[in-house]
């Protein structure tokens, strides 16, 4: 078996599709593992997320910090620190920090994330 190891400090963090800032800390295209993908997204303050839906990926979002409101498909419900929600593929979904410290999240998706598979909705 081949051991991977990533460090979060080596980790280039940049803005997804759905306007989130992610540190891609297990992918399969950077890193070699196969099924799955784990990324840490941060929501700063007072913002949200794009209205969005994966059309194959089921995530699993984790609460590592923060507070906030979560919308998976028309039911909203608070989060917080803790918290794990399963989000099915084809689910609208968006998340909101109504902290006073950024919302910090682990994503863990598989199949692994690709923008291709990210769809951005009407965020009315």
């Amino acid at each position: 078996m081949n051991k991977i190891i990533t460090k979060y400090q080596d980790i280039k963090p940049y803005v997804t599709k759905d306007g989130s800032i992610i540190r891609e800390l297990m992918h399969p295209k950077i890193h070699g593992n196969k099924n799955l993908s784990l990324a840490e997204a941060i929501v700063p303050c007072g913002f949200q997320t794009f209205l969005h839906k994966h059309e194959k990926s089921e995530e699993l979002y984790y609460i590592v910090e923060g507070r906030g409101i979560i919308t998976l498909k028309d039911e909203e419900f608070n989060v917080t620190a803790g918290d794990t929600i399963y989000i099915a593929p084809n689910t609208a979904h968006k998340i909101k920090n109504i902290g006073e410290k950024p919302l910090r999240i682990l994503c863990c998706c598989a199949p692994p994330y690709s923008h291709e598979d990210t769809i951005l909705l009407n965020n009315s």
